[in-house]
């Protein structure tokens, strides 16, 4: 089965084409543009608008770079949710027109769940992890348990990715933010104490922000705050990754989303798992971001599994939870 994907939840419009394998995802393209505003953070209507430019060429693009004619593709998926409503919709838009164009089957799926989804999919020997999911807006703590994906920890505030672009916007850094705090991270000297908020297995951020832009105000080095910010955040995401494959007796640990092509985060949960004689697992840098091959590996698994859906049902769902899903492709 060859399924084509369209991702479009926040800042990237992405479309991915995979092929089942032996029940192992193979990609045979994935592109994407991402929306980068001029000011600020994501502005809803103008990143639709970006994707809406985009999205045709890109279908083109990743049919021709699969190697594939369109005729050859057996199903189309798209994101269905959580994400900007606006996002979504064009993502849902473009979907539902290349089904009908195409007359194949589609469906949509939940962001969350493809990101768990296409690491065990492309990783060998990577089977019931935990997931660490790290975004801009999502941060969960993520594990299989009697039919669902539940969530056993998650930020009760803001995502550890809009933290640090937050705290970019504060001090002048470009979007996305992350990698230049990473690389500014790299080069700091001193700790500088932060909110440490862990609350049972769910953590918060905005605390630790807040005291990082007043370092900021008073003068102490950026390398210094951008180090101290990713070693508390980073350290309270992995005790509560620990804590959850200890309560689930799981020695697997699996990270996704944007923020898990952070090195030193790799690193801390490596570390632990390795403490635990547990696996570490992280997906290739273009399958931790947002982007079409997971949304379509999701939809093969679920079609596979018996999963349909008319054009009427393909509404989206900006609340989405990881938890309500249904996961009928797994035992």
């Amino acid at each position: 089965m060859i399924c084509l994907g369209v991702e479009g939840t926040a800042h990237t419009i992405g479309v991915g084409i995979v092929k089942d394998s032996s029940d192992k995802c193979r990609v045979l393209s994935n592109v994407m543009k991402i929306y980068q505003p001029e000011h600020g953070g994501i502005h809803p209507r103008e990143a639709a608008n970006h994707h809406a430019l985009y999205v045709a060429d890109l279908i083109k693009e990743a049919i021709e770079k699969a190697g594939v004619n369109s005729s050859d593709i057996d199903l189309v998926s798209f994101s269905q949710g959580p994400g900007l409503g606006p996002c979504l919709r064009t993502a849902a838009t473009a979907a539902r027109a290349l089904a009908l164009t195409l007359n194949k089957p589609i469906l949509g799926v939940n962001h969350c769940v493809a990101h768990l989804e296409v690491g065990r999919g492309t990783i060998e020997d990577c089977n019931d992890p935990v997931l660490l999911y790290t975004s801009g807006a999502n941060t969960q703590v993520i594990a299989f348990a009697e039919g669902r994906y539940r969530v056993f920890g998650e930020t009760l505030d803001i995502g550890i990715g809009n933290c640090l672009d937050k705290f970019g916007r504060t001090v002048g850094i470009d979007f996305p933010c992350g990698p230049k705090i990473e690389k500014l991270a790299m080069k700091g000297e001193k700790y500088l104490a932060l909110p440490y908020t862990i609350k049972g297995m769910d953590v918060a951020f905005s605390g630790l922000l807040t005291m990082a832009e007043q370092y900021y105000r008073k003068g102490e080095k950026i390398e210094d705050i951008c180090f101290s910010m990713q070693e508390t955040a980073f350290a309270a995401l992995t005790e509560v990754t620990e804590r959850a494959m200890a309560h689930t007796e799981k020695n697997e640990v699996l990270l996704g989303g944007g923020v898990a092509a952070n090195k030193r985060l790799r690193n801390m949960v490596r570390i632990m798992a390795e403490e635990r004689d547990a696996s570490f697992f992280v997906p290739s840098k273009d399958l931790c971001i947002d982007n079409g091959a997971m949304i379509a590996w999701l939809g093969v698994l679920m079609y596979k599994s018996g999963i349909r859906m008319k054009i009427e049902e393909t509404f989206i769902d900006q609340r989405f939870r990881t938890d309500m899903v249904d996961v009928t492709w797994r035992e």
